[in-house]
């Protein structure tokens, strides 16, 4: 059998175009082979982020970014798939965007300079600030009632969180891990813990969530 990449998306619409201002004329025209769920065909980009911004989840991620971590760009597609409310990028403004996949145009990202910058951020909100991290003392993430406004802040990959970040955390949780490497990939983590918090506080039941 012949192998290679199936072609992604849809062609040209057929047939009379539908109407209403969601509707993007140059995908009507020549097709959209964006990554996105059939929901969204032929939509513009606003409009795609506009009804995502009606159901977004109560949680946000947020990643810190001292030494460019190559990480968050996977860590902002994770928080695109499990909807997110904000992502969160603490230290350095650039970061590289080529793992996210065109999903930060999806998400709503806010830059803060420090940790505590963050945490009285969130804290103004009503938002809880956890770090994961696999630190002495940490409490099982897989047994924790998660807090439906919480965040989820994880460092960098290799170091972990920073003294500051550890500090400046309402707690600490660990992943249970069973192999012989003492740690995981930081966006491994990252989808790890977002997807806790979807078991226990999204509606897997609506029509809003889909698996293929």
């Amino acid at each position: 059998m012949p192998h290679g990449r199936p072609e992604v998306g849809v062609g040209p619409w057929e047939g009379p175009w539908p109407e209403g201002p969601q509707w993007d004329p140059v995908l009507l025209a020549e097709g959209d082979r964006r990554n996105v769920v059939d929901r969204y065909r032929y939509w513009t980009l606003e409009a795609v982020r506009a009804d995502l911004d009606t159901r977004r989840h109560d949680f946000h991620v947020a990643i810190e970014n001292w030494q460019h971590d190559f990480n968050i760009g996977t860590v902002v597609r994770s928080a695109n798939a499990f909807l997110a409310a904000e992502v969160h990028i603490v230290g350095n403004r650039r970061w590289n965007r080529r793992g996210a996949m065109v999903t930060d145009r999806y998400q709503h990202l806010r830059h803060h300079g420090s940790v505590p910058d963050l945490a009285a951020d969130l804290h103004a909100r009503g938002v809880a600030l956890w770090g994961v991290d696999n630190l002495p003392g940490s409490l099982p993430l897989e047994t924790a009632a998660l807090p439906r406004r919480v965040c989820f802040l994880f460092g960098q990959e290799g170091p972990g969180l920073s003294e500051q970040a550890r500090e400046a955390c309402d707690a600490t949780f660990s992943i249970a891990q069973f192999g012989s490497t003492r740690s995981i990939n930081a966006s491994a983590a990252a989808a790890i813990a977002m997807h806790t918090w979807v078991v226990q506080h999204a509606d897997l039941a609506g029509e809003d969530a889909w698996r293929g």
